[in-house]
């Protein structure tokens, strides 16, 4: 009875795929336990009856049928990891020893708004009105300068350069001092003397120490002009020596200094105050010294360290001497005279 099927009754199973014997084997093989998300139709019968949930429990195995079962490793690689890549600043920049990126200082952000100042300064108008000393319009006299520490000076020497404009306003006001000083004693001891020169040293002292030495000085730090640098050391020596004099206070001499203010005490209260007066005008000529003397010191040492020297203040000397339009004038006339000379020299008959 195998020939025939179990039920007669039932469909004709002629051509029936799943009546093939493999069919059925591949069927009865297939886990029951695991259920049909983990049967794979196309998986070799053998390997997949011997087939298990994967998990923690139980890894996969690499490397096929009866492979030992290792954990997987990365082989290690010689390429190395390219560096990420960073949008950069465009106001930063790079340094050429340590690579790393570095933003302006203060220094040259302040010098770059110092360029731009000046630059639309000078472009702004071509001449530029004296601003100095500051005079209101409906005065008489007008400014004889032009004076922008700001917009002229480099930002590196603005500082010792406002420093040597107020010493000079220092300067000036120890001389009013001294000025009060002589008025002082005149009233006092009718010392006439003192209060005469006292009040021509202000009047001479403040406006040539001006032009004597604080302009050539600013005109040097304005242009890097050795010869204006030339000019400065020398006068501004002697204004040094000048001052160390005045603080003295020799009789006579037109200042009240330790001298002068040593012989004004007595044993009244009247010469105890005119003393002590002219002791504080002491000080202030004493201030005034070592200012003139620290100034000086910073000025020669910013001088050494720049490209100033003698045989550029010879050659800035010779080439503004010659652009000067009255050296060329008075040149031009001798030498006119001197051809006139010659020729009537040549036109005289000769014997």
């Amino acid at each position: 009875m195998s020939g025939f099927d179990e039920n007669p009754f039932g469909e004709p199973t002629i051509n029936d795929p799943f009546s093939d014997p493999a069919v059925k084997r591949a069927t009865a093989s297939a886990p029951a336990a695991g259920g049909i998300e983990d049967y794979n139709p196309f998986a070799d019968p053998a390997v997949q009856g011997n087939a298990q949930v994967r998990g923690a429990a139980n890894p996969p195995i690499y490397g096929g049928v009866g492979a030992t079962q290792q954990p997987a490793t990365l082989q290690p690689t010689n390429q190395e990891i390219p560096p990420p890549v960073y949008a950069r600043n465009p106001q930063q920049t790079i340094s050429p020893t340590s690579g790393t990126t570095l933003s302006p200082s203060a220094e040259q952000r302040a010098e770059e708004e110092w360029k731009a100042r000046r630059e639309e300064e000078m472009r702004s108008s071509y001449y530029r009105r004296n601003n100095w000393p500051p005079l209101p319009e409906k005065c008489c006299f007008q400014p004889c300068f032009y004076q922008d520490i700001d917009v002229d000076i480099h930002t590196d020497f603005q500082k010792i350069v406002r420093q040597l404009y107020y010493l000079w306003m220092f300067h000036g006001l120890v001389l009013l001092l001294n000025v009060v000083g002589g008025f002082v004693l005149m009233f006092t001891y009718n010392n006439f003397t003192t209060f005469g020169l006292s009040l021509l040293y202000l009047i001479l002292f403040t406006p040539f120490s001006f032009v004597c030495w604080f302009r050539p000085a600013y005109k040097a730090f304005r242009s890097d002009s050795s010869i204006n640098f030339m000019a400065f050391f020398f006068v501004f020596f002697f204004q040094l020596i000048v001052t160390g004099i005045q603080a003295i206070g020799i009789p006579g001499s037109g200042t009240c200094g330790l001298i002068m203010a040593i012989t004004t005490f007595d044993s009244t209260g009247k010469g105890t105050f005119v003393g002590i007066l002219l002791l504080l005008i002491t000080i202030c000529y004493g201030i005034a010294v070592g200012g003139d003397l620290l100034l000086l010191t910073k000025i020669h040492r910013i001088y050494r360290t720049s490209t100033a020297s003698m045989s550029k203040a010879q050659q800035e000397f010779t080439t503004t001497f010659l652009r000067n339009e009255h050296v060329q004038n008075a040149a031009g006339n001798v030498a006119a005279s001197a051809v006139r000379a010659q020729m009537a020299n040549s036109t005289q008959p000769r014997y």
